[in-house]
């Protein structure tokens, strides 16, 4: 450090000499000149205050002495201050690089995890799923069932991150491999269940409703992991009915069972999948009520079905102040 001042030293006393005794605006774009030069040279912090003591003290041998130890005091500060600058600067750079590469898994995961809404001439589907952050710990995916039946999943993995998306992955591409005799939700559900068990960390549990419908008998069959219940509209009494949901999340027991549920799908009938993102948004620090939900759907309920799942994502959006809390998944199957 020492050579570096004495290069800059001579210079630097009769800039600050000048300076002092005029106050001249030469002065201060020499200084300029020499700073730019310290950058490039890639002085320190506290070299730049060790040139201006030494430089100080040169000219004013007979300075106060309490003046003299605060400059000691000065640059023992800025010394302390410039390691704790680079640590920063390292920790952000750190950080970054984190934020690129999550941005990188998040685009590789909506790749990876992408499905196909299928087309039915009775069936009208919305969907809209919204990850708090960058990762979605939410999953929905179509399959083709049994019997030319239209097959569905929608879960929540407990755990976020890159973690819940390499978890997510391993479940759709389970479900890909499945035969078609084991394309029932209960048995997809067991089978599943033991994917999850024998492969996921104890800590990473995961919520999930698998259901198939039938256009020929138009019979929705579902079975839940103690998923987030969702609601049957009837078209015929025009109210909304909690589904019933029976079964232990994905990945506790090796050799759990499920069991399936069957709704009549009615023209005019809707069906509401969901994650507890949706239901456990808050307004002024409170969860919304479920109720609440099906009164903002009802106020919607006439449009096709993605727009009902747009115009009630948006409406609770607003609701939290555009932040929202956890990953937010609403699924709407509309009988037309």
């Amino acid at each position: 450090m020492t050579d570096n001042i004495n290069k800059y030293l001579s210079t630097y006393m009769q800039l600050l000499n000048n300076y002092i005794n005029n106050q001249d605006e030469a002065s201060l774009y020499e200084v300029e000149q020499i700073s730019k030069s310290l950058i490039k040279h890639k002085f320190f912090p506290e070299e730049i205050v060790s040139l201006h003591s030494r430089a100080l003290f040169e000219l004013f041998p007979n300075i106060d002495v309490p003046y003299k130890i605060s400059m000691y005091f000065l640059l023992e500060a800025i010394s302390y201050y410039g390691v704790a600058y680079k640590e920063i600067e390292a920790l952000r750079a750190s950080q970054n690089a984190l934020k690129s590469e999550i941005a990188i898994a998040a685009t590789m995961q909506e790749s990876l995890l992408s499905t196909t809404i299928p087309c039915d001439k009775f069936i009208d589907i919305g969907v809209k799923s919204v990850p708090a952050e960058q990762m979605n710990g939410d999953y929905y995916h179509f399959f083709d069932g049994k019997d030319d039946s239209i097959g569905l999943v929608v879960a929540d993995v407990v755990g976020k991150g890159v973690p819940a998306a390499l978890c997510m992955s391993m479940i759709k591409y389970s479900l890909d491999s499945f035969p078609e005799h084991m394309m029932y939700p209960k048995k997809i559900l067991k089978s599943l269940n033991r994917v999850v068990e024998r492969n996921v960390d104890a800590s990473m549990f995961i919520t999930m409703l698998c259901a198939t419908y039938q256009p020929e008998t138009k019979i929705f069959t579902y079975a839940t992991a103690g998923h987030e219940p969702g609601f049957y509209y009837d078209a015929r009494t025009k109210t909304f009915k909690d589904m019933r949901t029976k079964g232990l999340i994905l990945g506790v027991l090796p050799n759990t069972t499920y069991e399936q549920f069957n709704i009549r799908f009615n023209k005019g009938d809707m069906i509401v999948l969901l994650t507890d993102g949706v239901t456990e948004s808050k307004y002024n620090d409170e969860f919304i009520e479920r109720e609440y939900l099906t009164e903002v759907i009802e106020q919607v309920i006439h449009l096709p079905a993605q727009q009902i799942v747009n115009e009630v994502y948006r409406h609770f959006e607003r609701l939290q102040d555009f932040k929202l809390r956890d990953d937010f998944t609403l699924m709407i199957l509309k009988h037309v």
